[in-house]
């Protein structure tokens, strides 16, 4: 009968130590796959987060965004183009544009470019047509925008059957390209260029 008892014991015994064995394991595996949760939760915030950085520059690439009002006029000297005039406003829910040409730091920046030509920085005038009389375009406000050509592009000679090309570049936000051919004859001092 000691015998009985004392294999009981031992079997005991051996019972508790692979509770404990299994207890030891399975808080083991707790740890491990909170570990891992934890690791997909963070790589899944930061992605979401990058989405969220994404989709907020795209917007604020596309808020600065201006559209012309109205056509390109072209005033001329009877054998070529002598000034570019047009007019811009905000697109809808786009943010305000710094139109001051004086400005170094923060402006917009104008190109030209035609088939033999091309400038980076063509010198340019805003005028408010309406808003407040600052340089600064906002919701609501018209800018009158003039290029002198035959001052500031002298080695352009922009005359009958030429296509050209005038990119808006704003600080910030998308840029605007504005293309025209001119007419067969520019003999008339005014054209638009539609």
């Amino acid at each position: 009968m000691k015998r009985i008892i004392d294999r009981i014991r031992k079997v005991r015994e051996e019972r508790g130590i692979t509770g404990l064995e299994t207890a030891i394991v399975l808080i083991a595996f707790v740890v491990v796959a909170a570990v891992f949760a934890f690791v997909v939760l963070s790589t899944g915030l930061f992605s979401s987060e990058r989405s969220k950085e994404t989709v907020y520059a795209g917007l604020s690439k596309t808020r600065g965004s201006m559209e012309i009002t109205g056509g390109v006029i072209a005033d001329t000297d009877g054998l070529k183009i002598s000034t570019l005039t047009f007019d811009l406003t905000l697109a809808a829910g786009g943010d305000q544009v710094n139109l001051n040409p004086t400005d170094a730091s923060n402006r917009t920046v104008i190109s030209y470019q035609d088939a033999i030509n091309h400038f980076n920085d063509v010198k340019y005038a805003a005028v408010a047509i309406t808003g407040n009389s600052d340089q600064l375009m906002e919701q609501g406000e018209l800018f009158e925008i003039t290029i002198d050509v035959a001052t500031d592009l002298s080695t352009v000679t922009l005359a009958a059957n030429q296509t050209f090309t005038l990119e808006v570049k704003p600080p910030s936000g998308s840029y605007m390209v504005i293309q025209r051919t001119t007419p067969a004859s520019v003999v008339t001092s005014v054209l638009n260029l539609n």
